[in-house]
Parts: C-alpha cells; structure tokens; sequence
C-alpha cells in the first residue's frame, strides 16, 4: 500500500531522480535509512520502474513522430513487440481511441523517417500507420 510519504518520495523523484537520500529524508521527515527502504520497496513492487536521463532529441537533431497504428486485432502483441524492439521506438502504448497503438519515434533526418514509416507499414499485422512530426515538445 502506498501512502503519503511514498507519494511525497515517487512525485520528488519523478521531478529530480539525482536528489540525495538525506534530501529526500528531509522533505519527507523520516530518516536516509527509512527512505532507501522504501525507493528498495517501491523498485521491488514495479511502482519504480527505473531511472533515466530526459533527453531532448531537438537539440541531437532528430526528427520526431508520433505514429497511430493500427493493427489485426490477432497479431497486435505481435507488432508490439516487433516495434519494441526497435530502437527508434522511444515509446509504445496500446491504446484505445482512433488507433490501436501509439509509438513515439526518433530519427535522425526526414528520409530516415519516411524509411521507419514506410518499415512500420509493411510489418505484419500492420494495417495502417499514420505518422504526425512533432513540431515543438512542451512538456517531457
């Protein structure tokens, strides 16, 4: 069961994961050692997942795509899977809605990208990909 303080220690790391457990033992007002146990416990349970750098692609020079796939319903794990694989899938979700999956995708220019859409199309099971390039990021 999660409670306050766990929450306090997921919303502090979710802003900054390099804080140092005595600062996040002060603004929980519990001790280094009881809030190591509890990132341990959160890990152990799935609730952390890990621990990454936020990146922006704009300043490595990638052209950016939010892709909606749609897929045969039989063989959408399939393609999941195949698209989570592939390096230039930043992020894939099964969703509900006008696709069956969103996959966010980098790459490194405009060619290169016409190649990862026209890739996703030909998979198995693909029906449709419908690419939307990202202009601008306003929130990571």
């Amino acid at each position: 069961m999660i409670d306050e303080k766990d929450r306090i220690i997921i919303d502090t790391l979710r802003k900054n994961a390099r804080i140092t457990l005595s600062e996040l033992a002060k603004l929980v007002g519990i001790s280094d050692v009881a809030v190591k146990k509890r990132i341990k416990k959160l890990e152990a349970s799935g609730v952390i997942r890990g621990y990454r750098a936020l990146i922006d692609p704009f300043k490595l020079g990638y052209v950016i795509a939010i892709l909606g796939i749609d897929a045969e319903p039989n063989l959408l794990l399939d393609v999941a899977k195949t698209l989570s694989e592939r390096e230039y899938t930043k992020y894939l979700a099964i969703t509900t809605g006008d696709h069956m999956m969103m996959a966010v995708v980098w790459a490194k220019s405009r060619e290169e990208l016409k190649n990862i859409i026209e890739e996703v199309s030909r998979m198995k099971g693909v029906k449709k990909a419908s690419p939307s390039i990202v202009s601008e990021i306003l929130k990571f």
